[in-house]
Order: structure tokens, then C-alpha cells, then sequence
């Protein structure tokens, strides 16, 4: 084994071991314990896990790829803008307020706000959304494996199923949010180290995000000389409109995302919830501020190292990733040397491998190349337990519990979870094997269909108190629909339309929003509205203080309440309890 590998190991045993344990200490025997830990996470460990939750191995692997490689560093901004704006509308518009309404998950919120037909289209949304999503962190790990552990991807994804089993069924949201927190700390040490290391390096500034600044003019003439356009310079690769769909639907979609949005019920009370968001912001900032840093070095090292070399002289770091398949190089003049130009087609070069290529890159040591495995790893499953846990809640307590069988036992209910999450885990592992993309490209799918599916439901119905069950249920169907179909018809590996006026797949989910928007209100305007009693809570969940009915809903006395209450007529006090 190289010393690569051998420090990979090292890291990625003891990190490994790390989150077992604390599977094993969080171990739960209720459901309150598995789906949301109780509800008494302090708010910096809730932001930390919030943070891992959210920050998967998209952000990890491949968004500083995605800036640096994937266009030029303006066009791929639309990831740092979409999934950062998101966060701050998610803790604005929604997290508060849900954590006020209570329960478990999103399709509990739907469920009880519209109908039970809301809740199970609901149902099917949020195991569409984190199936997509989760099949972007197996693909992750697969990717970690393979490079620096020389295993197979099958065999790194596996590897990853058997841990990630062990610590979510085990342990549940419990588990879960304090391995989480343990993740969190692994991945932004290892995403900190090389590029504060390498910012010093090449600038001698030790703080990365002011230091990438100094090099941007050099990288603009680099890539011009090369025959790309400008680094900095706008709309080279996409048009205006397709900026803005595609921010708007990593917006949107962050903002619906049913994983992210359960952490909050994690919280020990609204309060909690309001500054779980504000650390959660911190911790994430962190990371991101960071990545157009590592884009800006890694861009500018492998333009130095790679363009104009020859074949056979190509550095060490850059033939181990040649030869696992994630670097291709093709003389098509056959001049010996590698041209590196926009249309050579020479070189085409795999988006995921830049963070974790970058230590190579730059030389540093081995320890720090193992720690950013590590660190991948450690982004990528805490993602994954998150969305797997959302796909067993789903099926568990929104279909199992709420529609099969209102009278199990907690006993009964955990182990349908279980066995709900061990499924689920079988088929992400599959879907990491065989990902319909590079890692990104498949989240910001899911980010899409979460943007088309949830958010106008959501914010709809903390707002609009006459939002309607059918209303909602339609906008829901339609606005799902719609996308899985274009994307379904325009992804490279499933269709091979260019799609309507040019749009990607990446971007269809605010068109599909919008649609649900539009749905969502025209049904809602001719058709039964909801009970005065719920929309007195909907209310009440908007104004601090107002508890009155939020109260009779957690003890789950609203129910009485609401079949007190009649259109036209006003609303019923709660029955004592």
C-alpha cells in the first residue's frame, strides 16, 4: 500500500469506529427518540448536524470542481448562490414555523394541514426526493473508495450500506444527529487544512477567501490563453434565463428539502429551532466561503502542472486518477502533448476528483490527503443517514402507522422503521452504483424535485390559511409530475431532447414550481376550504405567544376540535384535557 492509502485507512478506521460508538451510546427505544431525537438537541450540536446534514458530498466532492472545471468560475457560482440563498429562505420562511406546528416529518405537516391524500402524495415525493438525493452520496463513496483505498466501487458503496446500517437503524435521528455532529467536525477540518495550506502556498495569505481573490487576474489570462473564456467573466456557458432557473431551483428546492427540514424538529423548542438556524449558518459558511478558494487553486495548479506537458511526463497524482478512470486523455493530434483547450477534446476531466485531487496537486503530505478522504466520506453519510431516515419515517409513521395500523405499539412502529431504512439502504446502494450522473449533477436533481414538489405546499400553507386540501394535493401532483417527466425526457442518460427553449434538467424544478403554485391556488379558490379551526392554528403557528390550539394539536386533541368545527361557523375551544 502506498502512504496514501495507508493514511486513508488510518482515518477512515478511526472516523468509522468514531461514529459507531456513538450509534451504540445513542441507541433508542421509542419513536419519538428514532424520528426526531426526543426534540432536546442544544441548538450548537443541532446546527452542527444541520450543517453535515445539509453539506453532502456534493458540496464536499464536486462543487469546487463544479466552479472550477465544469464551465468557468462565474457559470458554476450558480451552485454557491442557489444552495446558500436556499438555507437563509428555509430558516425565514419555514423552519420556525413547522417546528411549531410539531410532528415528525413533512408528510406529518401535509397530512394534518390538508388531508390524508396530501399526506401520501407527500409520501411519494419525499422518498422520490431522497432517493435521488441519497443516490448522489452512495455514488460519493463509491468514488473515495475507489481512489484511495483501491477497492471497487460496488465494494466502497457496500462498505458504505454495512456503516451506514448499523449507526441509523441502531440509533435513529438520535444516532443520527450526534454522529452527525462528529461528521460535521471531520469534514471541515479536512476541508480546511489543504486550502488554508495552499492559499499560503500560492499567495502567502493564510485566509483562503481573501487570498483567491489575489490570483483571479492570472487565472482570467491563463484560461484565455488556453481559448477559454475569462474565469470571472458572465453568461459564457448558460444564457441569463438558465442563471436564474437554475439558482432559483437550488434555492427553492434547499429551502423543500424534506431532510433538511426534519432536523429542526429536532429542537427543543421554537427558539431553539430560530438559532439551531443560525449556528447551522455559521458552520456552513465556513465550508462554503471556502470553496470558491479551492476552485480558484486547484484550477490555476492544473493549468501549470497539465497544460502543454507531455504524455509521459504527466505528475504521479494525475496517472492514479488516469488510471482509475476519472482523468481520460486522448492525443487527438498526435503530437505527444497535452492540449488543454476548450476544443482540443483532449483532456476531459471527471468533476468530483478536484477536492480530493487537491492535496496531490499542491504536494502536500499524505496524512492531509487521507484526513480530506476522510473528510468526503464523512459528508457523504451524514447526507445519506439523514434521507434514509426520511424515506423510513415516510413509510413508518406516515403510511404504516398513520393509514395500515393507527393501533401498533412503538415496539411495532420501530421495527417497521427499521426494516423500512434497511430497504431503503439496499436501494441506495444500488442507485450509487448506478448514478444517472457525476455527483452533483444527481443532487441538484433532487434539489429540483424538492423545489417543485414541497416548497409552494409548505409555504402555502403557513401563509395562505385558505389553502385547500385538494388544492394542495393537486399543485403537489402537478408540479412533481411535470418535472420527473422532463427530466425523465431530457437527462443525458434517459432522453436525449435538449428540452423546451433550451432549459436543463437542472433547472426545470422552478417551472415546476410555478406550476404547482398556480395549480395550488386556482383549486383552491373553488373548492372546500379548510376547517375555521385550522385555520385559527394556522394562524396561531405565525404569532409568538399564541398557543392555544398549537397545544390541543401536539397532545393530539385537535381532531376533536376540528369535527366541532364547521364551515361558517366559529371556532371551538379545545376540549379539556
Amino acid at each position: 500500500m502506498s502512504d496514501i492509502q495507508v493514511w486513508t485507512l488510518v482515518f477512515v478506521v478511526i472516523t468509522f469506529g468514531i461514529y459507531i460508538y456513538i450509534a451504540y451510546a445513542s441507541r433508542v427505544s421509542t419513536t419519538s427518540g428514532f424520528y426526531v431525537a426526543g426534540g432536546g438537541i442544544p441548538a450548537p450540536a443541532n446546527g452542527a448536524a444541520i450543517a453535515a446534514d445539509w453539506m453532502s458530498a456534493a458540496s464536499f466532492i464536486s462543487m469546487a470542481g463544479i466552479v472550477a472545471f465544469a464551465g468557468n468560475g462565474y457559470a458554476g457560482s450558480v451552485y454557491l448562490m442557489g444552495w446558500t440563498g436556499g438555507y437563509v429562505l428555509l430558516a425565514l420562511l419555514l423552519a420556525p414555523y413547522l417546528r411549531k406546528f410539531g410532528k415528525y416529518t413533512i408528510p406529518d405537516f401535509v397530512g394534518d394541514r390538508y388531508s390524508e391524500t396530501a399526506r401520501l402524495v407527500a409520501v411519494v415525493a419525499a422518498i422520490v426526493v431522497s432517493f435521488v438525493y441519497v443516490a448522489g452520496q452512495m455514488a460519493g463513496v463509491g468514488l473515495v473508495f475507489q481512489r484511495f483505498l483501491g477497492v471497487g466501487t460496488t465494494a466502497g458503496v457496500v462498505i458504505g450500506m454495512v456503516i451506514v446500517f448499523f449507526y441509523a437503524v441502531l440509533g435513529g435521528m438520535k444516532g443520527i444527529t450526534w454522529t452527525q455532529v462528529a461528521q460535521y467536525s471531520v469534514l471541515i477540518v479536512a476541508y480546511l487544512i489543504p486550502v488554508v495550506a495552499i492559499s499560503v502556498q500560492i499567495t502567502g495569505n493564510p485566509v483562503p477567501q481573501i487570498g483567491f481573490g489575489e490570483i483571479l487576474g492570472e487565472l482570467d489570462g491563463l484560461q484565455e490563453d488556453l481559448g477559454f473564456a475569462a474565469y470571472t467573466e458572465a453568461f459564457t456557458q448558460t444564457t441569463m434565463l438558465n442563471m436564474v432557473l437554475i439558482t432559483a431551483a437550488l434555492m427553492f428546492g434547499t429551502a423543500g428539502l424534506p431532510h433538511v427540514i426534519v432536523r429542526f424538529y429536532t429542537a427543543k423548542s421554537v427558539r431553539a429551532a430560530r438559532y439551531s438556524a443560525l449556528w447551522a449558518l455559521f458552520f456552513i459558511a465556513l465550508l462554503y466561503t471556502s470553496a470558491p478558494a479551492v476552485g480558484a487553486f486547484s484550477k490555476l495548479n492544473f493549468i501549470d502542472q497539465i497544460a502543454g506537458t507531455p504524455i509521459g511526463e504527466t505528475p504521479g497524482w494525475f496517472n492514479t486518477w488516469a488510471d482509475v478512470g476519472l482523468i481520460e486523455v486522448t492525443d487527438v493530434d498526435g503530437d505527444g502533448v497535452i492540449d488543454y483547450g476548450p476544443e482540443t477534446g483532449e483532456l476531459v476531466i471527471n468533476n468530483d476528483i478536484i477536492v480530493l485531487a487537491t492535496p496531490e496537486i499542491a504536494g502536500l503530505p499524505a496524512p492531509v490527503v487521507g484526513l480530506v478522504a476522510a473528510g468526503a466520506l464523512a459528508a457523504a453519510l451524514s447526507t445519506a443517514s439523514g434521507l434514509l431516515l426520511v424515506i423510513s419515517s415516510s413509510v413508518a409513521n406516515d403510511v404504516y402507522y398513520k393509514r395500515v395500523n393507527p393501533q401498533a405499539t412503538e415496539a411495532r412502529q420501530l421495527l417497521v422503521g427499521r426494516i423500512a431504512m434497511g430497504a431503503a439502504i439496499l436501494v441506495a446502494g444500488y442507485l450509487g452504483i448506478n448514478p444517472p450522473g457525476f455527483v452533483a449533477q444527481v443532487v441538484a436533481l433532487a434539489f429540483g424535485l424538492a423545489c417543485a414538489s414541497f416548497f409552494p405546499i409548505l409555504v402555502l400553507g403557513i401563509f395562505w390559511k385558505k389553502t385547500t386540501a385538494a388544492g394542495a394535493t393537486a399543485g403537489l401532483a402537478a408540479g412533481l409530475g411535470t418535472t420527473v417527466a422532463y427530466m425523465l425526457w431530457t437527462i443525458d442518460i434517459y432522453g436525449n431532447s435538449d428540452g423546451l427553449f433550451g432549459i436543463p434538467e437542472t433547472g426545470f424544478g422552478t417551472i415546476g414550481m410555478l406550476i404547482n403554485f398556480v395549480v395550488t391556488i386556482v383549486v383552491s379558490q373553488f373548492t372546500t376550504k379548510p376547517s375555521p379551526v385550522m385555520q385559527e392554528l394556522v394562524e396561531e403557528i405565525r404569532y409568538p405567544g399564541k398557543s392555544r390550539l398549537v397545544a390541543a394539536h401536539a397532545e393530539g386533541h385537535l381532531d376533536e376540535v376540528i369535527h366541532e368545527g364547521r364551515p361558517g361557523e366559529p371556532p371551538q375551544e379545545p376540549r379539556s384535557h
